[in-house]
């Protein structure tokens, strides 16, 4: 017997948005680890293959290894029934011809129902050997998305070349061509970090005096405040001499002003020794580009397949590309719950 409770019904409507126009039918084989699809376009160019691991659910249980065999369109009109929050339930007996799907809502005492008929599909689970892959791209998904999207406008072919430059896309059509570069991103950690051409030593250089400059500053601004509050407290002390009236006032105005300023310092002290507050930091992460690469790697894909790959980016905030002269590409998308990879054949010649 299947029971797997997913916490959001929304996980597995991103993932049939993201490959039912690749496959049609398939097989989700269940087992003690989870719940995975291995499967081939009709024209047998890409290869998809989905995790989503028994710890990833809120509750899971199968006593046997067992496929389900459905077709991703009849799921995906079932799925549509469910809310993206609602808690999704799979149930399925040994040797059933019905895959159970219970949505539960979160906030109401609604619950649904549905049963889908399950098909008896014929396929191999297809052996994916390990690659040491010669270039590796770590990506933000959305760039991924922006890429393939506008030089598939373009042409129908993309050249993916990882150099010393950085990773380069090049797409060429009958009326216009284009291309784009990613540098990989300064301060970037990988095990073999390429660094773009031109950025030598004198701009590192220049960018460490940009930065002491900028902490003179704040050291500076810092001890002019010191020195404001002090010529107040002199002023505040004369004035008490002379009105005690006038004396109540200004400590009144004191405190404001004392208000005012502790308002403002905790944003100096989230400032990091860069200048930069940690938040800024975290987006920069979140928007690098990570290159590491043991050779040169220079190949060409269909924009057609790349275009659908990229529909996953509602997944994975980050993508990875793994290239290997004639050897698939590895687009592959990890998220909290599992992963989700595609392999593509590159075009070779004309074909």
């Amino acid at each position: 017997m299947l029971e797997a409770k997913l916490q959001e019904a929304g996980l597995l409507k991103k993932l049939l948005d993201a490959i039912k126009e690749l496959v049609t039918d398939a097989n989700f084989e269940c087992n003690e680890e989870g719940i995975n699809l291995q499967a081939m376009d009709n024209s047998h160019v890409a290869l998809v293959s989905v995790l989503i691991q028994a710890a990833g659910f809120k509750r899971y249980r199968c006593d046997r290894p067992m496929p389900l065999g459905v077709n991703l369109g009849s799921l995906t009109k079932v799925l549509k029934c469910a809310k993206d929050d609602d808690i999704c339930t799979l149930k399925a007996a040994d040797e059933a011809d019905l895959l159970n799907l219970v949505y539960e809502a979160k906030n109401s005492d609604r619950i649904a129902e549905y049963e889908m008929k399950l098909m008896d599909i014929d396929s191999d689970q297809l052996g994916i050997p390990e690659t040491e892959y010669d270039a590796r791209v770590t990506l933000p998904s959305s760039e991924f998305t922006r890429i393939v999207r506008d030089l598939s406008q373009l042409g129908e072919s993309v050249r993916i070349e990882v150099s010393k430059e950085g990773v380069r896309f090049a797409s060429e059509g009958e009326a216009a061509n284009g291309s784009v570069l990613l540098r990989h991103t300064e301060g970037a950690i990988s095990g073999g970090r390429i660094v773009a051409e031109g950025q030598d030593e004198e701009e590192d250089d220049k960018s460490k005096v940009k930065k002491e400059d900028a902490e003179k500053e704040d050291e500076d601004e810092e001890m002019g405040d010191e020195e404001k509050v002090k010529e107040e407290d002199e002023d505040g002390e004369e004035e008490k001499e002379d009105d005690e009236e006038e004396d109540e006032e200004d400590s009144d105005s004191k405190k404001r002003k004392k208000k005012a300023s502790s308002s403002k310092k905790p944003a100096k002290k989230a400032r990091t020794a860069k200048g930069k507050s940690k938040g800024d930091d975290d987006d920069g992460d979140a928007a690098g580009v990570l290159i590491e690469m043991n050779q040169h790697v220079s190949l060409t894909f269909s924009l057609k397949y790349l275009v659908n790959f990229s529909k996953s980016a509602s997944l994975a905030s980050k993508v990875q590309l793994m290239m290997s002269n004639d050897v698939p590409l590895l687009v592959a998308y990890e998220f909290g719950q599992g992963h989700i990879r595609y392999y593509l054949a590159p075009k070779i010649g004309d074909d």
